[in-house]
């Protein structure tokens, strides 16, 4: 009897359920390196977040500031609160205001002096501009309530700070920089003790002051906080109560999830003819921030192409606005909006961080990695040096994961050559060096991005199997692995019992293996051909850099 083509997949199914094959693996992929590539920007390494201005006068913040400008790139950083009291930009004195620029201009001469510029965020209200009695947010008080609708005195602030920046660093410096209104006003009561008729007030009011001084300067918002599948802030204020339904619900990735007040504030700037040289937002891939002390939020973790998802509708949104050709800038972003969650110190992060920027490749401007260091003090200080803080380097200037993704995504030239699910082939168009990254983020946790305590270094292999072919013979490459075993310093931190404090001479060890990838050296054989064969551990990443 003839034998079918099906009786022949059975049979190779069935082997392979036997055998352990895997038909999953990669297909040997050949990339051709003399090939025209795709160019591409490195929109991760534009923008960096970090906590307020004044932190940004300790050694300890500026001497990671210049280590994340010289290893990842980054060009701006954008931190809260260089309105906040602690800068002393405000004086009443003999009933007149006087502006004071001393700290402002302290921060933002070292961070030029860095090549790092200032991606501004105007905030928060200094004290003789709030509201009697004003609410306030984070241990420092931050003033977050306005006077009423009436932005006169934020407006004259604002005219004479832009007018001092011009005046003090040039005005070709200056246009390059961003200037974004507020943060996260629709957190009513958490960032902002308002309507939403008083930020657009307070919006219009900054757009007029900026482009006062010079109408090339860029203005932007609304700075809005993680996107929702509700109503919840279509009114004035937050309306809690609408928000309920999504924590019942089984599957929170089938609803459909949109940006907030980015609609109805492009709809605003148009009705009042106002500027909109970008729009910013932070998409979080979470509902409500994670908050591992009092379990709100938990299970609210979005699946890991939720990003993607809402870039799409973002750009969609602004194509389709009077403003189609402003940039987009995606102010903060992790993996989740806690600066308590563990995830942030281990080694699921590093590889939630290279698929994400990989896959949104051509969909914003920059996407700010929401910090470089956990000199940082929304919460106040920490009682421990791994804490689940924001930043990629700690307060002991120790790299976590998160950091290597970022020096490794800057590693990548500025043409694809080529993209799957798990590797990216690049060619730097200076020199025509390759560069490829590789990484393991296991389909078994697709379905929500890594947070919280469990260390998620479970998970399937992937089998990275490729060649480059019209290389030189004998072109030499080092392949460079982060994984659960390799500048995961957490891992190591615990293994050395979890010192607490430590000791300086213990601080000197565990720098030197936060910074000590498994390395490995390999070169193109006689026919120009350089074979790459081996597997990927879960949230492994894996960096393959030419060097001759």
């Amino acid at each position: 009897m003839k034998k079918t083509t099906t009786y022949y997949l059975f049979v190779i199914i069935m082997f392979s359920m036997c055998f352990g094959w895997n038909l999953n693996a990669q297909k040997n992929i050949e990339v051709n390196v003399n090939n025209d590539g795709e160019k591409f920007d490195h929109y991760w390494s534009k923008m960096v977040g970090a906590g307020r201005a004044n932190e940004a006068l300790r050694a300890g913040w500026l001497e990671q500031m210049q280590q994340v400008q010289e290893e990842c790139g980054f060009e701006y950083v954008r931190f809260h609160g260089i309105f906040h009291d602690d800068m002393f930009p405000v004086f009443i004195e003999k009933g007149k205001t006087v502006y004071n620029w001393q700290y402002i201009d302290d921060v933002f001469d070292r961070l030029l002096d860095m090549n790092v510029k200032p991606f501004v965020e105007l905030a928060f209200l200094p004290s003789p501009m709030a509201a009697e009695n004003s609410k306030t947010v984070f241990w420092w008080k931050a003033n977050i309530t306005p006077k009423g609708n009436d932005f006169t005195e934020w407006h004259n602030l604002v005219k004479a700070f832009t007018q001092h920046c011009v005046d003090r660093y040039g005005i070709e410096e200056v246009l390059t920089w961003y200037f974004e209104v507020w943060n996260e006003p629709n957190l009513y009561q958490l960032f902002w003790d308002g309507t939403k008729s008083q930020y657009f007030e307070m919006y219009k009011q900054s757009a007029i002051a900026v482009k006062s001084v010079d109408k090339r300067l860029k203005i932007g918002g609304p700075s809005t906080s993680n996107y929702v599948p509700d109503a919840r802030f279509e009114g004035e204020v937050i309306n809690d109560k609408v928000s309920e339904a999504v924590f019942n619900v089984d599957d929170i990735n089938t609803l459909e999830w949109k940006g907030v007040w980015i609609e109805d504030f492009l709809k605003y700037c148009k009705k009042e003819n106002l500027p909109v040289d970008f729009i910013s937002c932070h998409p979080y891939p979470t509902d409500y921030a994670f908050n591992p002390e009092t379990g709100k939020g938990r299970g609210l973790t979005r699946f890991a192409k939720s990003l993607k998802i809402d870039l799409e509708w973002l750009n969609k949104v602004v194509k389709n606005s009077a403003y189609p050709d402003a940039e987009i800038h995606l102010t903060e972003w992790n993996t989740s909006p806690s600066s308590r969650d563990a995830m942030h110190d281990r080694l699921p992060a590093a590889a939630y961080i290279v698929k994400s920027n990989l896959d949104c490749i051509g969909l914003a401007n920059s996407l700010a990695f929401w910090t470089f260091t956990d000199v940082f003090e929304e919460k106040g200080g920490a009682s421990s040096i791994f804490h689940g803080g924001f930043g990629m380097i700690n307060y002991q200037g120790l790299e976590k994961p998160s950091y290597h993704a970022y020096r490794m995504l800057h590693e990548l030239g500025d043409e694809q050559l080529y993209k799957d699910d798990y590797l990216f082939v690049s060619k730097k168009s200076k020199d025509d060096k390759i560069v490829a990254l590789a990484y393991n983020y296991p389909k078994e946790y697709e379905n929500a991005v890594p947070s919280g305590s469990n260390k998620r270094e479970e998970g399937t292999n992937k089998k990275l199997d490729f060649s480059l072919k019209g290389l030189d013979a004998g072109t030499v490459f080092e392949i460079e692995i982060l994984d659960k075993d390799h500048g995961n310093i957490h891992n190591f931190w615990e293994a050395m019992g979890k010192p607490e404090p430590p000791t300086r001479e213990q601080i000197k060890i565990m720098k030197a293996y936060a910074n000590t990838m498994k390395t490995d050296y390999v070169k193109a054989d006689k026919n120009g051909v350089l074979k790459i064969n081996q597997e990927i551990t879960p949230w492994s990443l894996v960096l393959i850099k030419q060097v001759n």
